[in-house]
C-alpha cells in the first residue's frame, strides 16, 4: 500500500484522541508514560471478548479480577465455581480453556510486534482493502493484509487502534465513514456501499432440536444436576433434562425419562438459540425428592441462559 506510514500516523493520531477506556485497558498517555498492560488482565479481557461484547463482559471481567486478581489465583480454582461465575456470559468451551491455556496477546500485553486481528480488524481491512473473498475464506488474507501494516512504531497502540476503530467507526451496519480517520485510503468507500464488507457466504439453515427441562421443587429449593464434563454447557449445573434429538418429545415420552417421580405437568416451552442449532425446550414441573444438587429459587440467577428461561417459565406456575 502507497502512503502506509501517513495512514498509520492518522489512525493513531485518532486512538491518542478518541481510545475507549476499558476495564482492562492502559491509555496511549499511560503507555508513553511507560506503563504496561498487566498479561494477564489483558489475557482475560480477550477470552471474554470472543463473541461477547464490551459492556456484557465488563461486569464479569471485573467480578473475576476482583475474586482471582491474578492468573495462579484463577489457575487454583476448582472448575466448578469457575463455571458457575462465567454463566451468563455464553460460549462456555472459552471458560474450560481458560484453565488450560494462555492465548498469546503480546502486541496488547507486552508491546511487542505482532499481528493482533479479530472480528473488527477483519471488517477493517477487508473494507480498506475491498477483499472480494468472502469469510471465512478470507481470513488467511486479512491477517496477511493486516500483518503487513505492523510496524515496530507503538505495535500495541496499533492493534488496539484497529480494534476501536472498528468497533466505534468502522461498525459492521452504517459505518461512519465521514468520522474515519482513515477513509482516504479505503477502497471499500470507493465503491460506494462500504457496508458490504466484509462478503459473507450465505448461513446454512440453522437445524431445531426438541428438549425437555425438568423442574423438580422441594419447597424452597430445586433440584439441579452438573452435566457433563465434555460438550454443550460442560461441567455446569442446570436443570435435569431429557436428550436433544430432531424430533419433539410427546407427553408421554417426557414424563418416561423424568429424573425422578412425580405429578409431572407441562409448563408450556422455551425458545434459545445456539450457535450451531435452535432449541425448543418443553418444560415439566413437579414436586419431589432425590439425590440432586438442592438450590434455593433465590439461588437459580447462576444459571446458563437456557435453563434460568426454563427455570423462571416453571416457576411462574408452580
Amino acid at each position: 500500500m502507497k502512503d502506509r506510514d501517513a495512514l498509520r500516523c492518522a489512525l493513531l493520531s485518532w486512538y491518542d484522541r478518541q481510545a475507549r477506556t476499558l476495564a482492562w485497558r492502559v491509555s496511549p498517555a499511560d503507555r508513553r508514560e511507560g506503563v504496561r498492560g498487566d498479561p494477564y488482565r489483558v489475557w482475560l479481557s480477550e477470552v471474554m471478548l470472543q463473541q461477547t461484547t464490551v459492556p456484557h463482559a465488563t461486569p464479569y471481567f471485573l467480578s473475576f479480577t476482583q475474586r482471582w486478581p491474578t492468573v495462579l489465583d484463577l489457575a487454583a480454582v476448582e472448575d466448578g465455581d469457575l463455571m458457575a461465575a462465567w454463566a451468563g456470559l455464553g460460549y462456555y468451551a472459552r471458560a474450560r480453556n481458560l484453565l488450560a491455556c494462555a492465548r498469546a496477546v503480546a502486541a496488547i500485553a507486552f508491546d511487542r510486534q505482532a499481528n493482533v486481528v479479530d472480528g473488527n480488524v477483519e471488517r477493517v481491512m477487508a473494507r480498506l482493502f475491498a477483499v472480494e473473498t468472502p469469510v471465512p475464506d478470507a481470513k488467511p488474507q486479512l491477517k496477511a493484509l493486516a500483518g503487513d501494516l505492523v510496524t515496530a512504531e507503538r505495535p500495541g497502540d496499533w492493534a488496539q487502534a484497529l480494534m476501536d476503530l472498528g468497533a466505534t467507526v468502522c461498525r459492521p451496519k452504517s459505518p461512519l465513514c465521514d468520522l474515519c480517520p482513515i477513509s482516504a485510503w479505503c477502497e471499500g468507500l470507493k465503491t460506494g456501499a462500504p457496508q458490504t464488507y466484509p462478503r459473507k457466504t450465505k448461513k446454512a439453515d440453522r437445524p431445531r432440536r426438541y428438549g425437555v427441562a425438568y423442574l423438580l421443587a422441594r419447597g424452597d429449593e430445586v433440584a439441579l444436576v452438573r452435566r457433563p464434563p465434555k460438550g454443550l454447557l460442560g461441567d455446569m449445573l442446570g436443570l435435569p433434562t431429557s436428550d436433544w434429538r430432531s424430533d419433539p418429545w410427546s407427553d408421554d415420552e417426557a414424563v418416561a425419562v423424568a429424573p425422578a417421580a412425580g405429578d409431572w405437568r407441562d409448563r408450556g416451552a422455551v425458545e434459545h438459540v445456539f450457535t450451531h442449532f435452535s432449541l425448543t425446550l418443553r418444560v415439566f414441573a413437579a414436586e419431589g425428592d432425590g439425590d440432586f444438587v438442592w438450590t434455593p429459587r433465590e439461588g437459580l440467577g447462576a444459571l446458563p441462559s437456557v435453563f434460568l428461561k426454563a427455570a423462571l417459565a416453571g416457576e411462574r406456575l408452580l
